[in-house]
């Protein structure tokens, strides 16, 4: 290890990541329409020195400066005397280089007009913000629920980029303060490479049509697949049908929401009981709140499976509650008793505050039974 880099770990620099996908050979067609000009130029500079020099016998620097001042009129005057012949092959060179200017000044501003040269240095500048962000959410389709979606992972400061194909997209995402967005298919390969998928937690896919959904979740497993990556994304979508439910599923959704169901659920529980009606926002979704509630997964190496809840002391170490256990085989049971076995690949469900959940998962996470155990 060099100096440099042992300077870099001490003071935790890190290099600028950059994006898988580069976007400067999308500038290069755009860029065809000043060869002309510039071939133009380099031959009206050739032939202003090889004239200066042939004409009035000028030393090469001599005439490659009289060239240069003559062909952009900055009207600087002649650096030696220049015969008849010279002046008329000067002349002859400043309406050379009038016309060569002009022709490129009216190529780069139509260039300018159509906006692809900007648009793609813009997306450019875009995709070395999504790179650099990690565990982020990568919300597909904008409509009404994107809008309070991607509000709630603000709040709750998740990182997250909106993919939509619609050119609208940069009018909503200056309105709706969408930090980080593609204008591009989200299904595409190329389009989940700009989104740094491979660093993202999940995706989220919101489009009103079931096949985008449908397309969206087999492309994301699909390039699960070939990139060979360490773990499975989160895959969060919505149906409005129960059979869409089931068909997303079992394509590959981690979870479906259906709008018109959760709705249903949620206008009923409020004529049952009209005292519960804010419990749920003020209990999960306030940003204030300190309290939260989260699954933890067991692994196969922990040290606590097959002990008992009581024998763990998560209570006593960490000040969180397990209020429910979900079985591998997908079976629930809530409130479980301190007799109840932890198995492998389990999920309890723990409310508490998040710090101290953050540290039961770290407990459950270890091989080892935890020191603090001994003083329970």
């Amino acid at each position: 290890m060099n100096l440099s880099t042992r300077i870099r770990k001490f003071l935790h620099w890190e290099s600028s990541l950059k994006p898988d996908v580069k976007l400067l050979p999308e500038v290069y067609p755009h860029l065809k329409a000043f060869r002309l000009p510039l071939i133009l130029t380099v031959l009206t500079m050739l032939v202003g020195t090889l004239g200066y020099v042939i004409i009035d016998d000028f030393a090469l620097m001599d005439a490659i400066y009289q060239t240069g001042i003559t062909f952009t009129t900055v009207g600087f005057g002649e650096i030696a005397p220049v015969s008849d012949a010279g002046r008329i092959f000067t002349v002859t060179l400043i309406i050379s280089g009038f016309a060569v200017f002009s022709s490129a000044i009216g190529i780069l501003v139509a260039e300018l007009n159509k906006g692809n040269i900007v648009s793609i240095l813009k997306e450019r500048r875009m995709l070395y913000n999504i790179v650099r962000l990690k565990k982020h959410f990568v919300v597909c389709y904008h409509n009404d629920y994107t809008i309070e979606v991607t509000k709630q992972l603000r709040a709750n400061h998740i990182p997250f980029v909106v993919i939509d194909p619609r050119p609208e997209i940069h009018e909503w995402a200056i309105e709706n303060k969408y930090t980080s967005y593609l204008q591009a298919e989200p299904y595409a390969e190329l389009t989940m490479l700009k989104a740094h998928v491979a660093s993202a937690k999940g995706v989220i896919s919101l489009s009103d049509s079931i096949a985008d959904n449908i397309a969206l979740i087999a492309s994301v497993r699909l390039f699960e697949k070939e990139h060979e990556l360490p773990y499975a994304y989160n895959i969060i979508s919505t149906a409005e049908t129960v059979g869409d439910v089931e068909k997303l599923k079992k394509l590959g959704a981690d979870t479906v929401i259906s709008p018109t169901k959760l709705t249903a659920k949620r206008v009923s529980a409020m004529a049952a009981r009209p005292d519960m009606e804010n419990l749920l926002e003020e209990f999960l979704y306030k940003s204030d709140n300190p309290l939260d509630m989260e699954e933890v997964f067991i692994p196969k190496y922990s040290w606590a499976v097959l002990k008992k809840l009581k024998e763990t002391h998560l209570r006593d170490m960490t000040n969180t509650s397990i209020i429910g256990i979900t079985k591998k085989d997908g079976k629930f049971i809530s409130m479980p008793k301190g007799d109840v076995l932890i198995t492998s690949e389990c999920k309890l469900l723990i409310i508490g505050m998040q710090s101290n959940i953050a540290v039961a998962k770290n407990i459950f996470g270890q091989k080892k039974k935890p020191k603090e155990l001994k003083f329970v």
